[in-house]
């Protein structure tokens, strides 16, 4: 994985957590990776099909994130690090534990996929939105 400033990765997990301004920032600023995962996150096929020819391992990480096993293999033996993000942000609680040890942006990251994760699922769960969509 590309190496990323601090301040970056920093950004890139407000943007996870639905900052706008930061998710169009990144976009702009020469992170399109960065700004496109959030998009992939709530299934925008183009910005998938972006990820997938450009980036394959943050794709990875998301269908990872989503218990793909074929996804977390390959994570696995290619981006350890994102492959302990991936079962974290699955919930995992023994890798969420490792990486606030072993790195607390990577953790941060993790927590802010589970969280806009679960606020997708529990929206698509509520029938009283179903429709209207």
């Amino acid at each position: 994985m590309k190496k990323y400033p601090e301040k970056i990765l920093l950004a890139w997990g407000e943007a996870i957590g639905g900052n706008l301004e930061i998710r169009d920032w990144l976009l702009k600023e020469g992170y399109p990776e960065l700004g496109l995962f959030c998009f992939a996150l709530y299934f925008d096929k183009k910005s998938s099909e972006w990820l997938l020819k450009n980036t394959p391992h943050l794709l990875a990480l998301i269908k990872a994130s989503e218990g793909k096993k074929d996804a977390l293999m390959w994570l696995k033996a290619k981006f350890p690090v994102l492959h302990s993000v991936a079962l974290a942000a699955d919930g995992e609680v023994s890798e969420m534990e490792h990486l606030l040890k072993t790195d607390k942006l990577m953790a941060g990251i993790a927590q802010k996929i589970k969280f806009t994760k679960d606020k997708i699922e529990e929206a698509n769960n509520d029938v009283h939105r179903w429709g209207f969509e």
